[in-house]
């Protein structure tokens, strides 16, 4: 009987250690499973980053054809959008002008001194002035404003310029011509005195990575002039249907309008080369055409690369100037 009881007892040990042993052998499948799915799960959101990281770093502008067909409801004023602030007549020293000068600004909705942006400095045309592009209401304004809200463009700081760069009691009694040459100075003025203030009283990035210049007509010529004379601090440069007097041309000879900024575009280098350079001029400007051509012609010869479009309809003023501030505003600083 007793031999009969140990057998029974041993029979059920045995049972009892297989059913542990099978328990732990599962536990160990299960804890192998989960960390296999782990992985697995680690490995796709590194490929997912890595491929977010690819796209980005791959943005081209030039590889973006330009458009020239944006209707009228992206410049208009929208219920709900948050068109950010504009700080008008911010007064500023120029060592350059020997004289105080103004520029109006426009803080991105949201603005935050605890976050840095990038800065767009935008020249207006001959006889213009810093409020031109930049104010309650105004076209860059509101379109800017519509963009950021539609996610086709970042948070940027942009910066509405007086090209006027001399005594202000002196301006009332300026010639054109005396215009023209104290608009030159503004090529100085910006990159000497007006950036420094604004990277000391703004939340900016700085760097030529972070910086752009445009403008239009006269202002498009100046925008050129600033961005090819200060390489080393604007990387995206814009001129749309710039006037003649950047370098030597045929068209207005011996005129103020055509004496020359430089005998010839200075030549980046691999350091300097801009990330963008944007030039257009409508297919019916009455003066522009040939010169903003010219321009391509030489810098394409020159081996420096530009996106340079001839917009089929359009004229010289500011129904062309919206048009192109979309297209710049859509390839910068991304």
């Amino acid at each position: 009987m007793k031999k009969i009881l140990s057998a029974i007892i041993a029979l059920t040990l045995a049972a009892a250690m297989c059913g542990c042993q099978s328990q732990q052998n599962e536990a160990e499948n299960q804890t192998g499973s989960q960390s296999e799915a782990a992985t697995e799960l680690t490995a796709a959101k590194s490929t997912d980053s890595s491929a977010e990281s690819t796209d980005s770093s791959a943005f081209d502008p030039y590889a973006i054809e330009s458009r020239y067909d944006i209707g009228d409801e992206m410049f208009e004023k929208r219920d709900g959008v948050d068109y950010g602030t504009v700080e008008k007549d911010v007064s500023y020293y120029s060592t350059t002008a020997e004289d105080d000068k103004q520029c109006n600004i426009l803080l991105p909705p949201g603005y935050d001194e605890a976050e840095k942006y990038p800065v767009m400095y935008v020249f207006h045309g001959f006889g213009g002035s810093h409020s031109d592009q930049i104010d309650d209401d105004s076209y860059l304004t509101l379109l800017y404003g519509n963009m950021l809200n539609d996610g086709l463009t970042v948070p940027i700081i942009i910066v509405n310029v007086d090209m006027y760069t001399d005594k202000q009691s002196e301006k009332e009694s300026f010639s054109e011509e005396q215009l023209r040459f104290s608009y030159d100075k503004a090529i100085d003025d910006v990159a000497v005195d007006l950036m420094p203030f604004i990277e000391k009283t703004y939340s900016v990035k700085t760097g030529r990575e972070n910086t752009a210049v445009a403008g239009m007509s006269e202002g498009g010529a100046k925008s050129l002039c600033t961005g090819f004379k200060w390489l080393d601090k604007f990387g995206y440069i814009a001129g749309f249907a710039p006037d003649t007097g950047v370098i030597p041309t045929e068209y207005y000879k011996g005129t103020f309008w055509n004496t020359p900024v430089f005998e010839e575009f200075p030549k980046p280098n691999e350091s300097n080369t801009p990330y963008y350079l944007y030039m257009t001029v409508g297919s019916k400007d009455p003066w522009n055409i040939d010169c903003t051509l010219y321009y391509r012609d030489v810098l394409d010869q020159m081996g420096v690369k530009n996106q340079t479009d001839l917009a089929e309809g359009y004229e010289h003023d500011y129904i062309f100037w919206r048009q192109c501030f979309y297209n710049y505003l859509s390839k910068i600083f991304r």
